[in-house]
């Protein structure tokens, strides 16, 4: 059984041999040499050898006749062949040699494929590097002209075009590598440039502002000329623009300047009729050139923080102002200058650029702009004390309202301030009219104006509203009434209205609102500042009672000049005075108020001029007997009276409004100075150092007494009805009356009826001279001879004496309980 697998495995193995490739029967072998069959595989590959050498042999037998035929035909044929061959020889020889020329021309023609195909290969790569270089250079010409923008433009061209078509060349590679460098400088060299043009218009921010002043100046002078125009019916010239903005693409396109200056040179020429706008004076291509950059670069962000961050810093030093701004104009125009500058260049970036700086950045801007300038301006012109000055200021700072108005900033809040800043100026002016006042005051004669010609007198009316008809037709020379301070007065109240009216211009204020303050400002200064310097002149010291009465005529014809005041007001506002709400003028009442203190200083001086006078008295109280007359202090100080009362015939009466009737105040002066004498002689004779009073003194004292009353008697000033003057020595004349009669018991009897004798004598009075005339009596050693003589008698009137006085003292103790 073993051996029939085995025979049927040998057969299968010579099977795949004979039909296998050789290639491929190197496993079938090792599976035999594997087994133990080996030597009988031998022996039937033997036999199968065997087989297949007879069937060749066999196959060989049957085909051997047709090759022998072959090899005789092909012996044959190879007498032939080398006839061919030789002929083949020969034409090969001949191809040869006829084909050299052709191989020749053919070598030439491969060469100049060849070259053809190089030439065009070198141009195909040309093709690819020529725009890369082509751009490079361009880009260096770019960079080496400072052209940046356009050279970023190449650059990225360069990088997203160009480069990625010939990335495979060494040369690219180093381009490609030296971007990043190349956008950097670019970056850094426009930021550059940048800083250039922020440091620049810092520094000549005042020329741009003084530029933009001086347009908004000649804008104001157009535009009065344009209303006069119109109301003349002319026809006016349009107005030419300042200047042309620089206008930004939406796509990010180059800027029209190439420049790098921050601010081009603009000369000065008086000569030239238009000015250049003020933001012609600024070169902004670096702001517009590295805005592309940065946009460009991705990075417009940061552009924009470092851009806005620098002009904050910029406008906090702008808006710090000097310390001795205050001391001149200049100094104020130079801080408005640097302001207005700075905020040209900020509306101008905001028109054209897209989204540098917004509206709301500018406003906030401004915001703080406006609330430290406002701030500065209080307190800087808080220390001046000039008043044109103030007013110079006044109209510098409604020139730079306007012109930033015409910007498009809000500028209400500075309008505001320059109606504070109007307070202030008035303060100001009526300190600066209150030393004019003085001076005119001090410098004046207190004497009437005299005139000799025609021409003075009308000069003279020319200035003050003065009419007199009856003076007119006086000749010359001739005396106005008034002193000179009156037209020199009445002149400087219209300069100050003058000076109040020029500080309300241009502050966009109604006529009925300059009215108002006008007419307040000057009853302030009426009312306040020249009454006060009215009521110094009036009570400085050696004033006489001429400079008085001078003063109380010239107080009265300054306040009939009043409504005339009111019209000059009404006709420089346009505003009638009879308006509802209108404020009037005080100036009577201050002129009423003058005059009353001089009035009153008057009756002070005679006064203090009587006391004078009586401080030369010199009674002997305990003189025996009175002397023949009165005494000569008396006479001097009557005779001063009748000199001083003479002058008061110079006061106006019929046209004063507080008299009633003509010398008044006359009157009351002398009426004041006669009581004043009568009290002061009543206290003199009362004195407590006056111990002691003998009838002969009282005598002497009755004798002037009734020389005063003479005096009275006399009218030293006309206009008193009867014996009025004389009730101002009833009470002294009672009194000595009382004494000098020695009617007790009549004053005892009567006292408290109205019908009493002495209704004038106060019991304290009378008491107190009773015990000093006891007193007088009771000492001996200074009594005569003739008291020693009537000893008797002197004893019964001291006994009488003591009864009144006791009788005095009741009646006082009866009065008090």
């Amino acid at each position: 059984m073993a051996s029939v697998e085995a025979a049927a495995e040998h057969e299968r193995i010579l099977r795949e041999i004979e039909s296998t490739d050789t290639n491929c029967i190197g496993p079938t072998l090792r599976s035999v040499y594997d087994g133990q069959e080996h030597g009988l595989f031998m022996d039937k590959l033997e036999g199968r050898i065997r087989n297949h050498d007879r069937e060749i042999e066999k196959m060989c037998n049957h085909h051997f006749q047709g090759f022998v035929d072959s090899i005789t035909e092909l012996l044959k044929v190879r007498g032939e062949a080398q006839k061919l061959k030789s002929q083949v020889i020969d034409t090969n020889r001949r191809l040869q040699e006829d084909g050299k020329e052709i191989l020749s021309s053919m070598d030439e023609l491969r060469q100049c494929r060849l070259q053809q195909c190089n030439i065009a290969a070198t141009i195909d790569k040309l093709s690819h590097c020529l725009p890369v270089l082509e751009m490079y250079s361009r880009l260096q010409e770019q960079m080496k002209a400072r052209r940046y923008y356009p050279a970023l433009r190449t650059l990225e061209q360069l990088e997203h075009t160009c480069l990625p078509r010939a990335s495979h060349y060494r040369f690219c590679t180093i381009m490609a590598e030296n971007i990043l460098v190349l956008r950097t400088q670019i970056r850094d060299i426009a930021m550059s440039d940048l800083k250039d043009f922020l440091e620049s218009i810092r520094k000549h921010s005042d020329k741009i502002g003084e530029t933009a002043m001086k347009q908004a100046q000649l804008q104001r002078t157009l535009d009065s000329a344009l209303s006069h125009q119109q109301r003349t019916g002319l026809s006016r010239r349009p107005r030419k623009e300042a200047g042309q903005s620089t206008e930004v693409n939406g796509q990010g396109g180059s800027p029209v300047s190439e420049q790098d200056s921050g601010i081009l040179d603009v000369e000065d020429e008086e000569e030239e009729e238009e000015l250049p706008g003020a933001q012609d004076l600024v070169d902004f291509s670096p702001v517009y050139r590295c805005l592309h950059i940065y946009t460009v670069l991705g990075a417009r962000d940061t552009f924009e923080s470092y851009y806005r961050k620098q002009r904050r810093k910029q406008a906090r030093l702008v808006l710090q102002p000097h310390s001795n701004m205050h001391e001149t104009l200049d100094g104020y125009r130079m801080f408005f200058n640097h302001i207005v500058g700075f905020f040209v260049v900020e509306d101008h970036v905001l028109h054209t650029t897209r989204g540098l700086v917004n509206r709301a950045y500018v406003e906030e801007l401004w915001e703080l702009a406006l609330s430290k300038t406002i701030a500065a301006l209080r307190t800087h012109s808080s220390y001046c004390t000039d008043p044109d000055l103030v007013l110079d200021l006044k109209n510098l700072i409604v020139l730079f309202a306007d012109t930033l108005q015409g910007y498009g900033f809000l500028v209400n809040q500075l309008f505001d301030m320059l109606l504070e800043m109007r307070e202030q100026y008035g303060e100001i002016l009526l300190k600066k009219w209150s030393g004019t006042f003085r001076q005119i005051l001090d410098q004046d004669n207190y004497s009437p104006i005299p005139v000799s010609m025609e021409e003075e007198y009308r000069c003279i009316v020319g200035q003050f509203p003065f009419q007199d008809p009856e003076l007119e037709k006086l000749p010359y020379p001739k005396k106005l009434p008034f002193s000179a301070f009156v037209p020199k007065v009445y002149v400087q109240v219209k300069e100050f209205i003058y000076a109040c009216l020029k500080f309300s211009e241009d502050l966009h204020l109604s006529s009925t609102e300059i009215d108002d303050m006008i007419r307040k400002s000057t009853n302030l200064l009426l009312t306040r500042t020249l009454s006060n310097c009215l009521q110094y002149a009036i009570k400085k010291k050696n004033v006489g009672l001429a400079e008085l009465v001078q003063i109380i005529i010239n107080t009265t014809h300054l306040e009939q000049s009043c409504h005339f005041l009111e019209g000059f007001i009404s006709n420089i506002t346009n505003i009638p005075p009879d308006t509802i709400n209108a404020t009037k003028l005080y100036g009577m009442a201050t002129f009423k108020d003058a005059r009353h203190t001089a009035e009153e200083e008057i009756y002070t001086n005679l006064n203090q001029k009587i006391d004078q006078f009586l401080q030369l008295a010199d009674y002997d109280w305990i003189a025996p007997q009175a002397g023949s007359q009165a005494s000569d202090y008396l006479s001097d100080l009557i005779a001063f009276l009748c000199s001083t009362f003479a002058v008061f015939t110079n006061l106006p009466g019929k046209a004063i409004e507080h008299a009633t009737m003509p010398g008044k105040v006359a009157q009351t002066a002398c009426m004041s100075a006669c009581k004043h004498l009568s009290t002061s002689l009543l206290q003199l004779l009362l004195e407590a150092d006056v111990r002691q009073v003998s009838m002969g003194a009282l005598q002497q004292f009755n004798l002037d007494v009734k020389e005063c009353e003479r005096f009275a008697r006399a009218g030293p000033v006309p206009g008193f009805q009867g014996d009025t003057l004389l009730l101002a020595f009833i009470d002294l004349r009672q009194l000595l009356d009382l004494f000098t009669q020695w009617d007790w018991s009549t004053y005892l009897a009567d006292y408290g009826r109205p019908t009493c004798k002495y209704l004038r004598v106060n019991p304290h009075t009378a008491l107190a001279l009773l015990e000093k005339i006891s007193r007088a009596m009771k000492d001996t050693s200074r009594k005569n001879n003739v008291f020693a003589q009537f000893r008797k008698n002197e004893r019964d009137k001291q006994k009488l004496i003591d009864t009144v006085v006791k009788q005095l003292r009741n009646l006082i103790s009866t009065q008090q309980s």
